[in-house]
């Protein structure tokens, strides 16, 4: 009887000890296994920053439809040009004289493919889906205008929840993270970059992510 209650003992205390270990060790797993997914899903919106960046340079506003966004990268072009001092004469009818003005020239020297300037290795194609594993399912991507001093302003959102990119962990510690405010964390229930009612493109991920800023 004694040999039984003493294995019974060693069985629980090793449950104990079990359960210790993993209230110690899950919140370590969580956060190594959060960081490893926070930084695939950065370098996605990255691409997808860029991508609209792109468009409101040539366009002068931002896409909503993710579609075309990779359309528009396929097949949009940059202008370059060339900036320089030049100046004229202008017939003063005043004083009757000829005066000297100056001015600035843009000359178009010729154009570039956007999807071979900034995408070569043809990351846009797959830029809107959630690069996690077992996750089907895209970004959510809104543009529009905002106006701010009188002045209507394009602007752009990206974000996937937190929930779609910890799908597979433990509740509470999902819930947990959802509610982080930290400089050093990501703060909120999304992971995102722009903004539809501020003027902004950063993310809002800490650097240690990669730039939040462009």
């Amino acid at each position: 009887m004694k040999i039984v209650i003493q294995l019974v003992l060693w069985v629980v205390i090793g449950f104990l000890g079990y359960l210790v270990f993993n209230s110690v060790n899950g919140p370590v797993q969580f956060n190594k296994l959060k960081k490893a997914r926070y930084a695939k899903a950065v370098e996605n919106l990255r691409d997808i920053r860029t991508a609209q960046l792109a468009h409101r340079t040539i366009t002068g506003k931002f896409q909503k439809d993710p579609s075309k966004l990779i359309t528009f990268i396929d097949t949009a072009k940059f202008t370059l040009t060339q900036r320089r001092d030049s100046s004229f004469i202008r017939f003063n009818k005043i004083l009757k004289i000829d005066e000297p003005r100056d001015t600035i020239v843009i000359d178009t020297l010729g154009y570039a493919s956007v999807k071979d300037s900034l995408f070569k290795k043809g990351s846009h194609k797959t830029m809107m889906n959630v690069p996690i594993e077992g996750v089907d399912a895209n970004f959510e991507l809104d543009a529009g205008y905002i106006n701010k001093n009188d002045l209507r302003i394009p602007v752009f959102e990206v974000k996937v929840s937190k929930d779609v990119l910890l799908h597979d962990q433990d509740e509470d510690l999902v819930a947990q993270e959802k509610e982080v405010v930290s400089v050093d964390g990501v703060n909120g229930a999304f992971l995102s970059v722009g903004s539809m009612t501020e003027v902004m493109t950063s993310g809002n991920w800490p650097r240690t992510y990669g730039a939040n800023d462009q």
